[in-house]
């Protein structure tokens, strides 16, 4: 059982890292989709998700300050749902969002397990 969290750490991880890498590659294409759904400052919100992505996917990977890295892509994921994922279109996508809200809150909840940067720190 010691090596379960960080499995899931790096599984929950390595989505959200190749979104991140996949939107900064191709932030010009990625601006204008954002755009598309009438948010404001498009290029902000684009800069936003990227450093959101990318700090929480290393965050949850290594283990340290894991409880923040997975709050950041929890504050991801809420509006991405609202916006990008109409319920009434995607079912499908609001629920895989909620699954995966659902394994940050118990990485938040218990911590990042035994192997972990910050391992045995409350």
């Amino acid at each position: 059982m010691t090596y379960v969290p960080l499995a899931a750490r790096i599984f929950l991880a390595l989505l959200f890292l190749n979104s991140g890498i996949r939107h900064l590659t191709g932030f010009s294409e990625f601006v204008p989709t954002i755009a598309s759904q009438g948010l404001p400052l498009p290029q902000v919100l684009a800069a936003g998700t990227v450093a959101f992505l990318l700090l929480g996917s290393v965050s949850l990977i290594l283990g340290y300050k894991a409880r923040i890295g997975a709050l950041l892509i929890i504050l991801f994921l809420i509006p991405a749902t609202l916006f990008f994922h109409p319920i009434a279109t995607d079912l499908s996508g609001v629920l895989k969002n909620l699954a995966l809200i659902g394994g940050l809150m118990m990485v938040i909840a218990y911590g990042p397990g035994l192997i972990s940067l910050d391992a045995g720190k409350a």
